[in-house]
């Protein structure tokens, strides 16, 4: 085990890299003839004239409109796809870890399972690092057996149909749009593929790469630009994609990456956003097996659309945030910057909250809070005492200008501490970090967040833990930290409850995992720390058998919860293990 995974103590915030060329080994196609998908093959030629046509015109946009350049860092793929956040080249199998550090503590009997962007196939024009097709990354831990790593692509239309033609064909959604020219060039030849048959938007576009949830006894990746895709583990640790789920027909076109589940009560609750009115919507999901999907709130108090990435609830609330970053529309994309998102310096971020079971928007209240623009929420709770305060912890970006770049030392982000007095209609805020809670805690009080180091963003060089407010009001402070060390970086920690069935248990008894790279040997490893110690202990480490790249979100699903999780209704298109 590298010496460097063991250090403690701080880190600066900012850092400078030398990014690498982009790794040779995605510069291959990669078509897994083995299991084609032969449904899309039927359905169109590739290698047709007319696609052959597209095919060439789809070069000409990426050479001489629209390529890609150094002066756009955040969309060129030579510096986006460089060094570890390079894509994997193939999937891989159910494959045996050692541990080569300590012993994986009983309660870690599941999986920890980790989503983000592998692009299939090199970008041919501009990428960003949420453009990228999702895989999932499940290390299976067992008390009988030795962990597993299993590396699958979530089985979305956008991928099967791509995998099909061996070439990218569905334009990036955050990358494609750069400029007029760009905008107007990419949407002809999207609407040309779909006339030819090449893929059909009614299956959805989206790459699921952003997160996981599990909810109505399933387990779903998510990403906001479509339907969640049913997936599951199988009992030897394999990953396989069961569909895109509607719901039966109660889920329409796309949903948050960012559902949240109060489990005390089993509810899950969940949002879209979209660039034409409604521009929110807001929606909840039964307790219980199928998680049966509510009717839509449309939120018409928003004004203006806006890219709510993330939200929270309370035991009585449910609160957004409407940020700088502003979703464009229709008008604004085809006579404005041509790009679907962007800052918007002139406007005032406010708060939003809705009563978590309202049936219409009529009782939404929305606040000011100048300078708050947090890509993610942490938790929020209603406050005890009397009054109607409503607190709320969200990762605020200090430089919102810069929040959609890929990596850059420019992008700080402090959680701020806001509190609402519905009453008074006041609003005070404090700044702390960003990271993350015991699960069983969302909705109500908390006292401690971990929070992963930016250094820099997305790149996490540790985790400290928070103490947010003790139980005298002294308000927060740093109470543990352990930095990974020299070249070595991780991703966002997610705490495991040693006991979750503990309702007297402490909130910060259990565990914090997460996968870490070492950028100078390229191994990657699973380490597991201990919550309750001063310098967050490490008590195991797995050594992987490839590195893992860096990535998004992810949570540990106990072996009991896999096991008793079912189908239910069919998902609305079937999927297949590549």
């Amino acid at each position: 085990m590298n010496a460097a995974l063991y250090t403690t103590g701080t880190s600066s915030f900012t850092a400078s890299a030398t990014i690498p060329p982009i790794t040779a080994s995605i510069r291959k196609s990669r078509v897994h003839a083995a299991a084609a998908n032969h449904h899309h093959q039927q359905e169109c030629n590739y290698n047709s004239l007319p696609s052959l046509i597209l095919n060439v015109a789809d070069d000409f946009i990426n050479t001489f409109i629209d390529p890609p350049s150094s002066h756009r860092p955040s969309t060129d793929p030579r510096f986006v796809l460089s060094g570890n956040f390079s894509p994997v080249v193939d999937e891989l199998p159910p494959t045996e870890c050692n541990v080569i550090h300590g012993s994986l503590p009983p309660c870690l009997d599941g999986a920890y399972i980790r989503n983000g962007p592998n692009p299939q196939h090199l970008p041919r024009g501009p990428y960003h690092f949420f453009d990228g097709d999702g895989m999932l990354h499940a290390l299976t831990i067992s008390r009988a057996h030795p962990p597993t790593l299993c590396s699958r692509y979530v089985n979305t239309h956008k991928y099967l149909t791509e995998r099909a033609a061996g070439a990218t064909l569905i334009p990036n959604v955050f990358s494609g749009f750069n400029g007029f020219p760009a905008a107007a060039a990419r949407s002809i030849l999207a609407a040309a593929r779909i006339l030819a048959g090449q893929f059909d938007p009614r299956n959805g576009i989206g790459v699921a790469n952003t997160s996981l949830a599990f909810f109505g006894d399933r387990l779903f990746a998510l990403g906001e630009s479509d339907l969640p895709y049913a997936v599951r583990l199988t009992e030897d640790g394999d990953i396989e994609t069961l569909g895109r789920h509607d719901f039966d027909g109660g889920l329409a076109l796309t949903m948050t990456a960012h559902p949240k589940t109060d489990l005390q009560t089993g509810e899950t609750f969940a949002f879209r956003y979209s660039p034409v009115q409604p521009y929110l919507t807001y929606f909840r999901f039964d307790a219980g097996v199928g998680g049966r999907k509510q009717p839509d709130v449309p939120i018409f108090s928003l004004s203006r659309p806006s890219l709510i990435h993330d939200f929270v609830i309370t035991k009585k609330y449910a609160v957004f945030v409407d940020i700088q970053i502003a979703m464009q529309g229709p008008m604004e994309m085809v006579f404005g910057s041509g790009s679907p998102v962007g800052v918007d310096p002139k406007k005032t971020p406010r708060v939003g909250l809705i009563p978590r079971y309202a049936a219409d928007d009529s009782e939404m209240r929305w606040f000011d809070v100048i300078g708050f623009n947090p890509f993610h929420s942490i938790n929020a709770w209603d406050e005890e005492g009397g009054g109607d305060v409503v607190v709320l912890l969200a990762t605020n970006i200090m430089s919102v200008e810069h929040a959609l770049e890929t990596s850059s030392e420019h992008i700080h982000g402090l959680v701020e501490k806001v509190r609402i007095d519905l009453n008074a209609g006041t609003v005070s805020t404090r700044n702390l970090d960003f990271g993350v809670v015991n699960p069983s805690y969302v909705g109500r009080k908390n006292r401690f967040v971990y929070a992963g180091v930016g250094d820099p963003l997305p790149k996490i060089s540790g985790v400290v833990k928070l103490d947010v407010g003790d139980e005298m009001g002294r308000g927060e402070s740093t109470v543990a930290c352990r930095m990974f060390g020299s070249g070595c970086f991780g991703g966002e920690p997610f705490f495991v409850a040693k006991n979750p069935e503990d309702t007297n248990a402490e909130e910060d008894h259990g565990y914090v995992v997460t996968y870490v790279h070492d950028e100078k040997n390229g191994e990657s490893r699973f380490l597991v720390m201990d919550a309750q110690s001063p310098e967050l202990e490490i008590v195991a480490a797995v050594e992987l058998p490839r590195r893992v790249p860096y990535g998004l979100h992810g949570l540990f699903v106990s072996r009991d919860d896999n096991k008793t999780r079912t189908t239910g209704n069919h998902p609305t298109q079937p999927g297949q293990r590549g």
